[in-house]
């Protein structure tokens, strides 16, 4: 089977939300399947190692989740209108992976979780994609053909999938986001599918 790699930071939950609607989107087409990472925090204590396995939800991401994968959507929340910086740190470590070509040709897309609505969705969405463009990924995002990017009163852009938590965080994905999480993962898996056959 064909995966994409669906590779995010969480810390509220949103993120990790959108992570698996987008992941239900790829697995709606045939032959291609997702495979759920995220990236380790990062602290100013150095010190101490990052435990080998989260508590819980998705595996942290190996060198060779990148080798292995036919397509990557990347997450993150909002940070002041730009990604988290845990994924920063681990896109900054990805020089073997440039040098090598890992990612050249594959299909990508972009997500995020926002406190307001005028948060920085879409400059973080664009932040993300320039460090792919640098590995020779296939930016993708959503097109005004999905009736939810017009109608929708919360998340949801061109640019790629987000969702707006508000001030008390809710990680609850509204209709209109989820189905645009969902219909981001299916474009990117249909894509990978015809790069792939």
């Amino acid at each position: 089977m064909t995966e994409v790699l669906v590779l995010y930071y969480s810390r509220g939950g949103s993120v990790a939300r959108l992570a698996r609607q987008i992941a239900r989107g790829i697995g709606e087409v045939e032959g291609v399947g997702a495979r759920l990472r995220t990236v380790p925090p990062v602290a100013a204590i150095t010190q101490t190692a990052a435990p080998p396995v989260p508590e819980d939800g998705a595996p942290y991401v190996e060198p060779r989740d990148l080798d292995e994968c036919a397509g990557l959507v990347l997450g993150s929340p909002t940070r002041f209108g730009n990604m988290a910086a845990p994924v920063k740190h681990w896109l900054d470590g990805l020089g073997a992976q440039w040098a090598s070509g890992a990612l050249v040709g594959k299909p990508a897309a972009v997500f995020t979780s926002t406190a307001s609505m005028h948060g920085g969705q879409e400059s973080t969405l664009l932040s993300m994609m320039v460090p792919l463009l640098h590995h020779g990924c296939v930016i993708l995002g959503i097109p005004y053909t999905e009736p939810a990017l017009s109608r929708t009163r919360g998340g949801g852009t061109p640019y790629g999938a987000s969702h707006v938590a508000g001030a008390q965080d809710d990680p609850e994905l509204s209709d209109d986001e989820a189905a645009l999480a969902r219909a981001l993962g299916r474009r990117v898996a249909a894509l990978t599918a015809k790069v792939n056959r």
